[in-house]
């Protein structure tokens, strides 16, 4: 019965100081590697419920951990609270409308994401405080998830050497085990260098820039049919060269994002861009610099992490909603296509059910039905520790992630419920490999299989400093 379990009563002491911390983050939305209000909150509470902090992890200063317990296997609990740009939107209400205009929003929920880990770490702490268990919990705050790739410099600098299991979690419409798919992704900026020059008295003595970016989406546009068939590319004009159009323009600078499902595929595709961005330059007279912003790998799957977290889903079930959860979540939803609603049931291989608002169960494992895919740095944790990815219902069926929908979500009834459900999941998780060292041993064995197999390459050359 819940509230009985030690874990369940360690979450129930804790749920109301984390479940406020999230609605704070919520409050002061912050982008990639600039989360110093989000940074500071888990900060404070971390020094507050009596973890050992250490800051600035891997020389980043919205990066924090905290560690509790002594002796025995160490298990990583990961949180992030990183926001995005342009989805600033009032919470609680149906439509759409700007709290601060052209500001940041936690489309993402990643406020919830950060607070129910945290929270799942201070249940666990308590656990083993009170039984004397031999085992250590620690909690990463991990910023700029958002194609900042923090967690692949953490990985890099040795920040989760030592660490037995890791666990994670994500806002979702459905509550299930993550599939272990996600693409592989480099954010290379290329910049061109040209020669301005009067376009119409003496173009001849130009050497235009933004033809060169024009040049190169041309030509990578012919790659796409010479590509590995999960491979997505797509850019970004981040200096079109400027407004004046009886200029040649000197400088461009474009962003590309290259994907595949494979590490490996992924970095030839990178060789492959960056020659095209070669022959751009050279077709232009101009020169080209290319220069990594992040880079993130490809998921390495752990059936033994994941058959582990299921086996707490199956025990604790659903997500508790109540009526007005339904009521909310229900208006919400008239906002949204049926291809909207659909999409999570397709994901979850169901039926579409248009007449229910909040999914209160949980998804089999492996369910197989229709794969999306993005990418995320939680990836190069999973590819150096047994990792498990839960994803717990905190909104209304069909949400779009990086909506108004979801940051007006973001403080709800639902939102806090699935957060806490979330922190009890992954603190029950993390109690069964502290009290099942044969768990942690298969992970550990079908980790080092499969690595044997494909080994981890970070994908972030050694030169390339995170952008604090």
């Amino acid at each position: 019965m819940r509230n009985t379990h030690p874990i369940d009563i360690a979450i129930d002491t804790h749920r109301d100081d984390l479940t406020a911390m999230a609605d704070r983050v919520w409050g002061t939305p912050e982008l990639l590697y600039q989360e110093v209000a989000s940074c500071a909150e888990h900060t404070a509470m971390l020094k507050a419920k009596g973890f050992r902090v250490t800051e600035t992890v891997a020389g980043i200063p919205t990066a924090v951990m905290g560690e509790a317990g002594e002796g025995g296997p160490i298990i990583a609990i990961l949180g992030e609270y990183d926001a995005l740009p342009g989805l600033s939107q009032v919470a609680g209400i149906d439509t759409p409308q700007e709290l601060v205009k052209d500001g940041n929003g936690h489309g993402c929920g990643h406020n919830l994401l950060g607070a129910a880990a945290l929270l799942a770490a201070c249940a666990v702490k308590d656990w083993l405080e009170e039984t004397g268990t031999p085992g250590r919990v620690r909690y990463y705050g991990c910023p700029a998830e958002e194609g900042g790739a923090a967690k692949t410099f953490m990985v890099r600098d040795g920040a989760f050497d030592g660490v037995d299991a890791a666990i994670t979690w994500h806002p979702d419409s459905m509550t299930r085990v993550s599939d272990p798919i996600f693409l592989a992704n480099t954010r290379v900026d290329f910049t061109f260098t040209g020669r301005a020059s009067h376009a119409a008295m003496s173009p001849h003595l130009g050497r235009s820039a933004l033809d060169a970016v024009e040049l190169m989406s041309v030509g990578v546009n012919y790659m796409r049919e010479h590509m590995v068939q999960d491979a997505r590319i797509h850019y970004a004009y981040l200096d079109a060269g400027g407004k004046a159009p009886n200029v040649v323009q000197a400088r461009a600078k474009v962003r590309y994002s290259i994907r595949a499902l494979k590490s490996a595929d992924m970095l030839a595709l990178v060789e492959r861009v960056k020659d095209v961005a070669k022959g751009a330059a050279l077709m232009t007279g101009t020169q080209v610099e290319a220069k990594i912003f992040s880079a993130v790998s490809s998921m390495q799957e752990n059936l033994t992490m994941d058959r582990t977290m299921q086996r707490v889903l199956d025990e604790i079930g659903g997500v508790p909603f109540d009526d007005q959860d339904r009521d909310y979540a229900a208006r919400i939803q008239a906002t949204l296509t049926e291809t909207d609603i659909s999409l999570p049931y397709r994901i979850a291989n169901m039926k579409p059910r248009f007449d229910v608002s909040l999914a209160d169960w949980v998804v089999p494992l492996r369910p197989g039905g229709e794969v999306l895919t993005g990418s995320t740095d939680v990836c190069d944790v999973s590819q150096v520790v047994p990792l498990t990815q839960l994803q717990c219902a905190t909104m209304a069926i069909g949400t779009p992630l990086h909506s108004w929908q979801a940051t007006a979500q973001g403080k709800s009834g639902q939102a806090h419920k699935g957060m806490t459900h979330a922190g009890l999941a992954m603190a029950r998780c993390a109690q069964l490999l502290i009290t099942e060292p044969e768990t942690i041993a298969a992970a550990k064995a079908e980790q080092a299989e499969r690595l044997a197999e494909e080994p981890y390459v970070c994908p972030m050359p050694p030169e390339v400093m995170p952008p604090v």
